[in-house]
């Protein structure tokens, strides 16, 4: 029984069974057309291909960001409502075309997000069986400007605090007496809630 069970526990650590992604669920939530037509019912969206499937009254439909303004819908893994929208932005020099972008945080300092996978190798807590890879939730952040140019934010945590310029100190204080990781989305949303906050 023994075996059995460290056998059930590797598999548990390599297969990463155990994970529930966004991406993958259905959420209960509504969407506008650029038609300008609302649609409620049950959303599944796919930000590698900037797709959303709406399924109404078991009717599926799929749609373009070209053809979504944006979606909302209320993620039972964070316990919050989200909001997306379709955005023009340019990928490698390419011309601009709609793309969804999580709507993070509004205000002084606008933060969009996109998640997407990578595989990532990783020491087994089981330190006989080596190493394995397994698929983890990679969260991108992308300032939008109030000209609307969305560019990607390409520094680690402690670069944000260099976006705040005169609020640095006071907005570092703030994270750290909360102990907010800023390399954790919600936590950051927090912070540039916070930041946003003393220019209200």
């Amino acid at each position: 029984m023994r075996y059995l069970s460290l056998i059930l526990l590797i598999i548990s650590y390599t297969s990463g069974s155990a994970q529930q992604f966004a991406m993958d669920l259905w959420h209960t939530g509504k969407t506008v057309l650029d038609s300008g037509d609302t649609l409620r019912g049950n959303l599944k969206y796919d930000l590698k291909n900037d797709i959303l499937q709406v399924d109404l009254n078991n009717k599926m439909e799929s749609y373009t960001a070209r053809k979504v303004l944006f979606f909302e819908i209320f993620d039972e893994t964070v316990k919050k409502y989200r909001l997306f929208y379709s955005l023009p932005y340019s990928t490698a020099g390419q011309y601009k075309a709609p793309i969804f972008f999580e709507l993070l945080v509004e205000g002084k300092l606008t933060v969009l997000c996109r998640e997407s996978f990578e595989y990532r190798t990783t020491s087994s807590p089981l330190y006989y069986y080596g190493t394995y890879s397994r698929i983890v939730l990679i969260n991108k952040y992308y300032l939008l400007k109030e000209n609307g140019d969305i560019i990607e934010f390409q520094g680690k945590k402690n670069d944000w605090f260099d976006q705040m310029q005169s609020k640095k100190s006071e907005v570092a204080k703030y994270a750290k007496t909360n102990r907010l990781d800023m390399d954790e989305k919600y936590d950051l949303a927090r912070v540039i809630d916070y930041y946003n906050s003393l220019y209200k």
